[in-house]
């Protein structure tokens, strides 16, 4: 597929960083638009390809606009499904990986940022709350090295780029997700081995500084 591609992200914006490790993995050449997220404005190209939810990321080939991370994930690998599938072949392995994906968007997100989000006995809440997810997402890779069996794929990509955040969480929640979430934390691990993670996770430190100039965008602090 020649035509043009670019994408409308922000370098530390999980959902995005999703498609860009997609693209690593596919070793496919794409124009980054940066979208400032330190402002409530959306740029226009923004609003033009993502009227509907105004959101990024928004993958834009040959001018024309694919919206919501995990379809941009099963887009890109239905066009460039030449090398380095990222959905499993089997339709029931192919069902587990969008199950779980979609658990992963309709919880993860929301236990991650509440650990920098709230205080006091809310903060103890959705620390206990943040421990039972990810168990959940243990409990979903048994004894495999990655989530969706022995190969690196779809649904370690959809949840991968939260745990550039694990740091801040700790940080914020006075606590060590290691000793509480060990298979999670060996399979983060094996995941930022892989260049294309490695590559688009930012360090937690920088993630820690974004989040912290957000919560003072916010009036968190």
């Amino acid at each position: 597929m020649a035509e043009e591609l670019s994408l409308i992200d922000f370098w530390t914006a999980p959902y995005g960083m999703r498609v860009r490790i997609a693209l690593e993995e596919k070793g496919i050449q794409y124009q980054f638009i940066k979208e400032d997220l330190s402002t409530l404005d959306k740029s226009p190209l923004l609003l033009k390809m993502n009227p509907i939810h105004k959101k990024i990321p928004v993958l834009i080939h040959g001018g024309r606009p694919i919206c919501e991370s995990l379809i941009i994930l099963q887009y890109i690998d239905e066009v460039w499904n030449e090398t380095s599938p990222l959905l499993p072949q089997d339709p029931q392995q192919r069902a587990h990986a969008r199950f779980w994906a979609d658990f992963v968007d309709k919880k993860v997100y929301e236990c991650v940022t509440n650990m920098w989000k709230k205080k006091g006995e809310a903060l103890e809440a959705a620390k206990k709350e943040f421990i039972e997810t990810f168990k959940l997402m243990e409990g979903a890779m048994g004894d495999d090295l990655f989530l969706g069996g022995e190969t690196f794929g779809f649904l370690d990509i959809a949840l991968i780029p939260f745990t550039a955040f694990f740091n801040t969480c700790e940080i914020f929640g006075n606590f060590t997700i290691e000793p509480e979430l060990p298979k999670i934390v060996a399979w983060a691990k094996r995941c930022n081995e892989r260049e294309s993670v490695s590559k688009v996770l930012p360090n937690p430190p920088k993630a820690y500084e974004v989040i912290c100039l957000a919560r003072k965008l916010q009036g968190i602090e």
